[in-house]
């Protein structure tokens, strides 16, 4: 027996009014346990949420400041070098400067 069953008893109704009252009750059924999934999900929204917070840190942790600065001057050292290559035909004396500004890292 079904919490449902006991929160809708229907066996003891006449049997015309039986039919109203289950077409009532397959209507709420659907009603009642929308309300007990919002209420539990209402409820554990935090535990949920540190839990999706912790999986997605699992499968994509956070760079640590050394890596983002490594990072962030390996972009610099590639956008230096593709100007050095822009300029390598119309100034080569700026693009042989500017590999070497790339090259001190």
């Amino acid at each position: 027996m079904s919490f449902l069953n006991i929160a809708f008893p229907a066996a003891s109704a006449l049997p015309v009014a039986q039919v109203a009252v289950t077409s009532i009750i397959a209507a709420a059924r659907p009603l009642l346990g929308l309300g007990i999934l919002a209420t539990v999900l209402i409820v554990f929204k935090p535990l949920i949420m540190g839990m999706l917070r912790a999986a997605l840190l699992v499968l994509h942790p956070k760079m640590t400041r050394d890596q983002k600065t490594a990072s962030r001057n390996l972009l610099n050292m590639l956008t230096i070098r593709r100007i050095a290559n822009d300029l390598d035909y119309s100034s080569p004396n700026m693009a042989a400067e500017l590999r070497a500004l790339a090259a001190r890292g």
